[in-house]
């Protein structure tokens, strides 16, 4: 009877607390992640460097000398591809476009001992098909067409590589080529002053914000980088079966069931070793891994997708993910102090979803925030009267307690649009004069 009391017991307050916390509304929703494999509190992650971070906050999950800038070789490609896709949707490309290949591209194509699709000089292929060709079977010839096309020349398009490098906050960044290759195995299209053995490097956080800022900004990338297997030019003299390098698809030899991996992009050469950007999507929340230089003894060694799985499984065994929907308030940033106004306070909101990850002995209590007021719309350090409801005033800085790695960008927090949720309006002439007054004393 003992057991039997304790059970009931036991059973109605789950249901409590399972009632209180679909009642209350404006709590955060916390979402445990689904095991992919026996639990792990550590990685061993056996490669130089490698990073994961959360695909759209960039918040850290794990990072080994992810700072450390090394060769990158052919992941260069995905910022190449950045600027093909902006290229694509500013108007200046179009899919259906016909790139006509030049002699030292084709050159660079017809190298056998590289990762390439046929390209013949004089010839003309889609933009589509060399942007296919790119991603899925890390052709070399291909992206360096598109590169060009884009900017009028293979240097000019790695000045634009470079700029846009900047921009999305890389550091300590070396661009040669569009492809990854090294100086002297792109002939030609080299630079005379610089080394042959010179190649493109950055480190694994560069590398992570590159990928971030892509996937966001251009998710419509993972169509095609999540194709296992394709044919370029089918029915053509230049038709070629392309596999993607990436064995971690679905159907390929490194293929993990209970890893929903769809990208991104893989690189190898004799300075880099085995590289690989990778993403997953479980149950809706998107990361981003990267190794650099995991272990490459031959054309089938797997080390950096046996390295990329084990940091995914322990990110999604580790942590939980913590919501907080556009409307809802976060701890240090439920009001904020006003200026001239009836109300010395506003309560405030986030304007926008957020998701953080939380290790899985923490509680959503641990996220706090910071607001941090428009310059425009403060006097004295607090809100200036009159604001209309719902109006975006600044941020709210998100941040964990306890939290050593924080997010892309060197920074310990996130920030979220804050809106308010009354209307501040502006005290009167003789409110204003009093609280003068009492200020004095």
């Amino acid at each position: 009877m003992k057991r039997l009391r304790k059970f009931i017991v036991g059973l109605i307050a789950a249901v409590t607390l399972t009632t209180s916390g679909l009642s209350a509304g404006l709590t955060p929703t916390v979402t445990a992640q689904a095991a992919t494999t026996s639990t792990t509190s550590t990685v061993n992650l056996k490669a130089k460097a490698g990073i994961a971070v959360d695909a759209k906050t960039g918040q850290i999950l794990y990072e080994k000398n992810g700072s450390q800038a090394l060769p990158v070789a052919s992941m260069t490609k995905l910022l190449s591809i950045y600027l093909v896709l902006q290229a694509v949707h500013n108007g200046k490309l179009k899919w259906d476009q016909k790139i006509t290949i030049s002699k030292p591209i084709a050159k660079i194509a017809k190298n056998t001992n590289l990762s390439n699709v046929p390209l013949r000089a004089g010839h003309s292929y889609t933009v589509k098909s060399l942007y296919q060709a790119s991603l899925i079977y890390s052709a070399n010839g291909a992206i360096e067409a598109l590169g060009a096309a884009v900017a009028g020349s293979p240097h000019a398009f790695v000045d634009q590589m470079k700029a846009q490098a900047e921009k999305l906050g890389m550091t300590d960044v070396k661009i040669y080529n569009a492809c990854g290759l090294t100086n002297k195995q792109v002939g030609s299209l080299g630079y005379s002053n610089v080394k042959g053995s010179a190649e493109n490097q950055w480190s694994a956080e560069d590398q992570a914000k590159l990928a971030v800022a892509l996937v966001n900004k251009y998710p419509e990338v993972l169509n095609t980088t999540k194709v296992a297997k394709m044919w370029f030019e089918k029915g053509t003299q230049d038709a070629t079966k392309m596999e993607n390098w990436n064995w971690m698809l679905k159907g390929l030899t490194a293929s993990y069931s209970k890893l929903h991996v769809d990208g991104l992009k893989t690189g190898t050469s004799d300075a880099a070793g085995a590289n690989f950007t990778g993403t997953a999507n479980n149950n809706g929340n998107r990361i981003i891994t990267v190794v650099l230089h995991a272990a490459h003894k031959s054309e089938t060694d797997a080390s950096r997708f046996q390295q990329t799985q084990k940091m995914m499984s322990y990110v999604y065994n580790n942590f939980k993910t913590v919501t907080y929907h556009a409307g809802q308030s976060v701890t240090g940033a439920k009001s904020v102090t006003t200026n001239d106004a009836k109300e010395k306070t506003a309560k405030t909101a986030l304007a926008s979803d957020v998701k953080l990850w939380i290790r899985n002995d923490q509680v959503a209590s641990n996220v706090t925030a910071k607001p941090q007021l428009k310059a425009s719309l403060t006097k004295k350090d607090a809100l200036e009267a009159p604001v209309a409801k719902n109006q975006t005033v600044g941020t709210a800085n998100l941040s964990l307690k306890g939290d050593q790695l924080g997010f892309l960008g060197n920074t310990k927090t996130v920030k979220v649009p804050l809106k308010v949720t009354q209307a501040v309006e502006k005290a009167n002439i003789f409110v204003r004069l009093w609280r003068s007054i009492v200020a004095l004393f």
